[in-house]
């Protein structure tokens, strides 16, 4: 039960940080005029900050309040993002210059990836370490 729960929380939260990524992007695309590459690069750290926080609060629990454990986390947590940043920007490329698909669709698409792995990350990395060396 309470891995469904987990996951059903982690799919609420990371559809509200993919909609703020994507909507980020939009912005700066088509209002501001931004190139994707640099408007992917904002989008994400946008979302990066978002789902530090819910995905500690509200997904994994993590109870660590000092400065430490505090530090660990969001390490272990942006290094997983940035290797997700990696497959994101890829994807984008990939899809928007290569394929030569729309970059929204592009968006989605590499959206639905990098969630998939965020999750993995964070559950058997970033949350899993760090609830076993509160432990101890």
């Amino acid at each position: 039960m309470k891995v469904k729960k987990e996951l059903f929380n982690y799919l609420i939260y990371g559809a509200l940080t993919t909609l703020i990524n994507i909507l980020s992007y939009a912005l700066l695309t088509k209002l501001l005029n931004t190139d994707f590459k640099t408007a992917t690069t904002i989008a994400w750290i946008l979302s990066v900050l978002f789902a530090f926080v819910t995905n500690k609060l509200y997904v994994f629990h993590s109870t660590g309040k000092n400065i430490f454990t505090i530090s660990k986390e969001l390490g272990s947590f942006l290094l997983s993002r940035l290797l997700s940043y990696g497959l994101d920007i890829l994807s984008m490329i990939l899809l928007v210059q290569i394929l030569v698909i729309n970059d929204l669709i592009a968006k989605v698409i590499a959206n639905i990836l990098v969630v998939i792995f965020n999750y993995l990350a964070s559950k058997l990395f970033v949350f899993k370490q760090l609830a076993s060396s509160d432990n101890k």
